[in-house]
């Protein structure tokens, strides 16, 4: 073949590599387009799925505000309302009662500013009317005692049922005098307050009952604080009664003397004529009866001896802080949460003591 033929084919080779080189090159660029039309089209359906949800804004709501809390608001519910039955401690608070007049009387200008004073507590049940709905309601009361010491470390406890009342000390009822500890000062070590308020607090627990004895468990119920005032107990009048239980053959007679009212031989003659007394034990009754005046007696003399010494042997700040000790009496004020008890206080607290100022 010649050499002209053979640089020809040559050169249409060349074309034909570079033709197909370029149609390589334009098919790839078309593939790589469909590729990237195929890639936007997922991405802008995916993001046509994926629609953007739109935020709404809420209202903003008023700020709740809770009033603060009362430095001295829960110091009615720390007292122990001693004497309350224990099935009535939850009625005692039903209520939301309010003892702000309490609170008050430690502020300056009240009756109890400054003064180191002592709580105790107790119920009263009383029908009163809450919302047009009257019934007998355990009303709690607070009772303070202003004095320099404890006015009182012993407990009386007595009812209808029992012969005779019998003064035990506090700490056996389970009972004391504690510091209370005002709730801006919970924060602080105890031992480093100097506090002027002690109320009288019961460990006993609810819980606990039902392992005591049912004549324990009445005790508590029985209770009422005891407070001896040795400058005014001359004035009061001694008991000239004397309790009789004489054991008579077929049945005892319970019955009551009077030694400066009844002639002995006229009672027992009435209750030989009443059939309450045989006639032959006449003469026993009446010995049995003259012992039990003996003894009572006795007790009233023992007693005015005692207090006589104690006078005596009282130093005279002793004699001021009793002669100065005052008694207030806290009952809850009105509220739209509590029935009223305006109508029903009183002045007197219980036996121990005549009255005390009742604080508005």
């Amino acid at each position: 073949m010649r050499k002209g033929a053979k640089r020809k084919a040559s050169k249409k080779e060349e074309a034909i590599k570079s033709t197909e080189e370029e149609d390589t090159t334009t098919a790839k660029e078309d593939s790589s387009k469909s590729t990237e039309e195929k890639t936007t089209k997922t991405e802008s359906s995916k993001a046509g799925g994926r629609r953007k949800k739109v935020k709404t804004s809420k209202p903003e709501s008023e700020p709740e505000f809770f009033p603060d809390r009362r430095n001295l608001e829960d110091l009615w519910k720390q007292v122990f309302p001693v004497g309350t039955e224990w099935d009535q401690l939850d009625q005692v608070y039903q209520y939301n009662w309010n003892f702000s007049n309490l609170e008050n009387a430690f502020e300056e200008g009240g009756e109890l500013y400054g003064q180191k004073v002592y709580l105790f507590g107790c119920t009263e049940p009383q029908l009163v009317f809450f919302k047009d709905e009257g019934k007998v309601t355990c009303i709690p009361v607070v009772v303070a005692v202003v004095s320099p010491f404890p006015p009182s470390d012993k407990i009386g406890i007595n009812s209808v049922q029992r012969e005779a009342e019998e003064i035990v000390p506090m700490k056996q009822m389970k009972m004391d005098w504690v510091p209370y500890i005002p709730l801006e000062d919970r924060d602080s070590r105890v031992e480093r307050l100097k506090s002027q308020i002690f109320i009288l607090s019961c460990t006993q627990r609810r819980a606990g009952l039902r392992h005591l004895k049912l004549e324990r468990v009445k005790k508590f119920e029985y209770c009422l604080p005891y407070f001896y005032q040795p400058l005014q107990e001359d004035e009061l009048e001694q008991s000239t009664i004397v309790q009789i239980i004489f054991p008579a053959e077929e049945k005892p007679i319970f019955c009551e003397f009077d030694w400066e009212l009844d002639e002995l031989e006229e009672f027992t003659d009435k209750l030989i004529e009443e059939e309450e007394l045989p006639a032959d034990q006449k003469d026993a009754f009446r010995d049995f009866v003259r012992e039990k005046v003996r003894e009572g007696k006795k007790a009233n003399r023992e007693a005015r001896q005692a207090r006589k010494k104690a006078l005596e042997e009282m130093s005279e700040e002793t004699k001021a802080a009793f002669q100065n000790m005052k008694f207030y009496k806290f009952y809850p004020v009105p509220t739209p949460d509590s029935p009223d008890v305006s109508n029903v206080k009183s002045p007197f607290i219980n036996r121990y003591y005549r009255k005390a100022h009742i604080v508005l």
